[in-house]
């Protein structure tokens, strides 16, 4: 178990400063691409308009779990192999955590956010801001831009970032596949639009269920990356506003690290936005906070990531020395 938290740490250090290299992808598929082949293969052949909703709904749920049980298979595989390599082995189960992790394109992304915005104004941080969220976002002022920068950082960082750790801690290179086909699945056929209201319930609800003991992890993370980077204050903020905002958002989970985000930064998060030309109204998280972000609210959102993925590695290693001495 010590060896499997060692091979995360080092998984966890290679994704922070290397991160996903645009040269390999442009070359081969990644691997979350192969999943999203896989989902929509069983997408087109079982979710039919001509099945009932009941059908549709058994479809989905022997959809995801056959797609569980073959990555549980593979991963579980791939790890004896790998492991009956000796170092070598190791070395690329190192590569393949890595890989699976989003640490670094993730913060690349949001502060691109913040360089478009100071580079060519509301045009450039809206160009950034298109990708990596959903909303529209020429209905998006400068601060609703940083705002949706924000809040796709203190997400993300639970479901690409902590959870992944998490199940791989458990359940080592099966439960990293395992889960990261789960969520692809729920980004792909887990919204509630009329096509995946039934043929994505299952695939949703589970992914509630395997980020629910991570969501609650990233708020705590993030507020030692609050403590590393304003003190105390902000950390024990950012813990309040978790514990009492957190029901505010529409996901059971996402609202525990954009809640302890919007603590950490003492501004306002979430609120109303537009999908789609849909309106949707959500009440703001910390309410009390700064309705105004900036674009140095970004950046300092960076750096408190930055401290929460550092408090990640040290809780592995941690972790990882106390069953050695067992």
């Amino acid at each position: 178990m010590s060896e499997l938290l060692m091979i995360l740490a080092a998984g966890i250090l290679l994704d922070r400063f290397v991160g996903d290299p645009d040269w390999l992808w442009r070359r081969f598929p990644h691997p979350v691409v192969l999943f999203g082949h896989a989902i929509s293969w069983f997408d087109a052949t079982l979710n039919r308009n001509r099945y009932t909703d009941y059908q549709r709904r058994m479809a989905g749920v022997a959809t995801i779990l056959f797609l569980l049980a073959a990555s549980l298979l593979v991963g579980a595989g791939l790890h004896h192999a790998l492991m009956s390599l000796g170092p070598l082995g190791w070395l690329v189960e190192v590569v393949l955590v890595a890989v699976f992790l989003a640490q670094k394109s993730l913060s690349d992304h949001v502060i691109r956010v913040a360089q478009g915005l100071r580079k060519d104004g509301l045009a450039g941080g809206r160009r950034a801001v298109s990708m990596i969220v959903g909303r529209d976002p020429e209905t998006l002022d400068e601060p609703a831009v940083c705002r949706a920068a924000i809040e796709s950082l203190a997400e993300n960082f639970s479901d690409g970032v902590v959870a992944p750790a998490f199940w791989y801690a458990l359940f080592g290179l099966p439960g990293l596949l395992a889960y990261k086909m789960l969520n692809t699945a729920d980004s792909m056929i887990g919204h509630k639009s009329p096509r995946y209201l039934a043929f994505g319930w299952a695939s949703a609800r589970l992914d509630d269920f395997a980020n629910l003991p991570a969501a609650r992890l990233s708020a705590l993370l993030v507020a030692i990356g609050a403590w590393a980077r304003f003190g105390r204050h902000r950390a024990r903020n950012a813990l309040d506003i978790a514990f009492r905002d957190h029901g505010l958002h529409r996901s059971p989970n996402s609202g525990w690290p954009e809640a302890a985000m919007a603590g950490a930064l003492d501004i306002q998060l979430a609120g109303p936005r537009i999908y789609a030309g849909a309106r949707v109204d959500e009440p703001m998280i910390n309410g009390a906070g700064r309705p105004v972000a900036t674009l140095l609210d970004i950046e300092d959102g960076v750096t408190v990531f930055h401290g929460a993925g550092a408090a990640l590695l040290g809780l592995v290693l941690v972790c990882a020395a106390f069953l050695f001495v067992l």
